[in-house]
């Protein structure tokens, strides 16, 4: 007979129930060897019964025995113990109930259970107060009393949780994504515009593609050709820009995998996947590796993992992208997030700071709840919290996806209104307290100004508060990329490429930014011209080229230190092409006098030339000039365009 989660049982040999038996003669109550035969007889068929797997017929015995002796406390006790494997949880706590007046201490495994029964039923300070009884009795072995304090734990969460729920009103993602069979574990790109997720097929797992209509619904799924296989494969992520999938894979023979279930991944050319690859055995051990979730820059992975050194069970592990491209050997998370229980499903939100999870030993609802987990300023994570009732329940709940915006959660589950009964994807509003930071994102496609062919060209975003590279990458064959961005930051963009004019925007978040507003560019990189650096003969005139990260003093022409980063690419450019030469133009908005604007665009501009000259650029290939209020490239009546007008430039000569 099946015995259920956490439950005990008081499976004593004859000679330790007679051992209890002989010291409570004098009590209220009879036992196996003082209840009158009729009643032994029809509980020795009942145990008989419960060893041929008929609950049924066992509890007929049950009720005949106690009908001749109400007393017969191991009567009573199995009657309530079958009832409880039945899930019938009144009647189980109405039989612990009354074992427990007959004898309170008869056995510690009736208030567990009875704690049990209660909890099954929300009756949550009941279950508390019996699974304190139970802590009181003296029980030594440790995973039952770990058991007990896990009990204890979410009783004491859930008697909050339940007066205190957050809002949860779960929709369908609807029927491009949803249909008969099974769907679940979903996951997007950062611009919202593709998800993939699992489809439990009439014989596997594959995975299929849905893109978000401009109506906002999904349109129909389809199958992800390249990566799918007759065997199941599940558990994936995407990359940001959605041109890298990892996913889960297992028993695979032959293809370099380390056994169990492994980490795989494949990359997107030319609008097809490729082969998949299993990861090393630098990631993938011969372990349960699984549910892997990738971070916004695509240089950290995330993953739940059976491998030793660990906490217990399956905990989240994660490893680090080298700038060489091997990854670190990967590290526990540790044990403010991971339990003696199981961690899985992590996600961590395109804010890089934000990862939510599955747990069933940190205090919940019960099972497996949804948690999140934020990092603190040094670095560090958090502590974890419980989403909330009711989005937890004392169900086992899976997978948690949240938009960029932070406000929309997918999950699967299956609910009635359902397709046919299936497990579907469904969204729902994310609660306030646990959303993520504010992200957005620069999403761009860079081209050679003169043919229009796109260009493969490196990508860097820097922290101008720290001058610490925050993405350091390369286009796509197609010359595209896509970068999420939190708020509270300013970041400067260099895109540049051998040969090329490089290209800079400023990107200033230190104000909340929303999704609402992503940064959407096209980027046409001019070509140097040939000639520039064997005969020095000068090129054909370029368009100007704006310093979006050079900063000055208000009403001043002092350069302030975010200002060195573009300054020293600038210098690296020089340096790369001899021949190139420029002129450094400086603007101003219209407010102030003419005179004024004149004479600050051009001492502006002149801080730029000297600093050229003073890291090593000879002044004959350098002029500057000012231009005042006279070219602007926006309208002075908005804050904006005065910002845009206020700017330092260079030109090719």
């Amino acid at each position: 007979m099946p015995v259920p989660l956490f439950a005990i049982r008081l499976l004593l040999p004859a000679f330790g129930i007679l051992m209890l038996s002989q010291t409570a003669f004098s009590q209220n109550y009879t036992t196996i060897r003082t209840a009158p035969e009729k009643a032994v007889a029809a509980f020795e068929n009942a145990q008989n019964y419960l060893r041929q797997g008929d609950p049924a017929r066992a509890l007929r015995a049950l009720d005949q025995a106690l009908a001749v002796d109400s007393n017969f406390i191991e009567a009573r006790l199995t009657w309530a113990e079958t009832h409880f494997d039945a899930g019938h949880w009144t009647e189980a706590e109405r039989g612990f109930e009354a074992v427990m007046r007959l004898n309170p201490s008869f056995h510690p495994s009736v208030p567990f259970n009875l704690a049990l029964a209660e909890w099954r039923q929300d009756k949550f300070a009941e279950a508390n107060n019996h699974i304190d009884n139970f802590l009181r009795s003296g029980i030594k072995e440790v995973t039952l009393l770990y058991k007990a304090q896990r009990l204890k734990e979410n009783c004491l969460f859930a008697m909050e949780a339940v007066k205190n729920p957050v809002p949860f009103d779960p929709l369908s993602v609807g029927n491009g994504v949803n249909s008969d069979s099974d769907e679940y574990l979903p996951s997007l790109t950062a611009d919202g515009n593709t998800m993939i997720f699992t489809r439990r097929d009439d014989y596997d797992e594959n995975f299929y593609s849905s893109t978000r209509q401009p109506d906002g619904t999904w349109g129909k799924a389809e199958y992800l050709e390249g990566v799918n296989t007759t065997q199941n494969e599940g558990a994936q992520t995407i990359s940001a820009d959605g041109s890298w999938l990892v996913f889960t894979a297992c028993n695979r023979r032959n293809d370099g995998s380390q056994g169990s279930c492994d980490l795989y991944w494949s990359q997107l050319k030319n609008d097809t996947w490729t082969k998949p690859t299993p990861f090393s055995n630098a990631i993938n051990s011969v372990d349960w590796d699984a549910q892997p979730s990738i971070s916004p820059d695509g240089k950290t992975l995330f993953f739940s993992s059976t491998r030793p050194g660990g906490q217990g069970g399956k905990d989240l592990w994660f490893t680090t992208r080298l700038p060489g491209g091997k990854w670190t050997t990967p590290e526990n998370l540790g044990a403010g997030i991971n339990t003696r229980g199981e961690e899985q499903t992590p996600f961590l939100h395109p804010d890089g700071q934000t990862l939510y999870f599955t747990s069933d030993g940190l205090p919940g609802m019960g099972e497996n709840d949804l948690y999140f987990v934020r990092k603190n300023q040094d670095g560090a994570w958090g502590t974890p919290q419980n989403l909330g009732y009711p989005i937890n329940t004392k169900a086992s709940e899976g997978t948690l996806t949240v938009s960029l915006d932070g406000k929309t959660a997918y999950f699967a589950a299956m609910r009635p209104g359902g397709n046919k009964g299936s497990i579907d994807i469904y969204s729902f509003d994310l609660p306030a307290h646990a959303r993520p930071q504010p992200v957005t994102y620069a999403k761009a496609k860079v081209t050679d100004a003169s043919t229009g062919n796109a260009l493969v060209a490196s990508v860097e975003f820097t922290d101008l508060s720290t001058g610490q590279s925050f993405v350091s990458a390369r286009t796509k064959p197609d010359g595209t990329f896509l970068v999420c961005l939190l708020a509270g930051k300013d970041y400067a963009l260099n895109v540049s490429k051998e040969k090329y004019l490089f290209h800079s925007e400023n990107f200033n978040l230190l104000a909340t930014s929303t999704f609402e507003k992503p940064f959407l560019l096209d980027i046409a990189l001019q070509p140097i011209a040939n000639g520039d650096e064997a005969t020095g003969v000068a090129p054909k005139p370029s368009k100007p080229i704006v310093l979006r990260n050079v900063f000055f003093e208000t009403g001043s022409a002092a350069l302030l230190p975010a200002s060195t980063i573009e300054l020293n690419r600038l210098v690296a450019l020089l340096n790369e092409a001899p021949g190139l030469r420029i002129q450094i133009s400086g603007h101003t908005d219209d407010q102030g006098d003419d005179a004024s604007n004149q004479i600050l665009s051009e001492n502006r501009a002149k801080a730029v030339y000297d600093y050229l000259v003073q890291n090593g650029i000879d002044a004959a290939r350098l002029r500057y000039k000012g231009f005042g209020e006279n070219k602007p490239v926006d309208t002075n009546s908005t804050a904006e365009g005065r910002a845009r007008n206020r700017r330092t430039e260079f030109i090719v000569w």
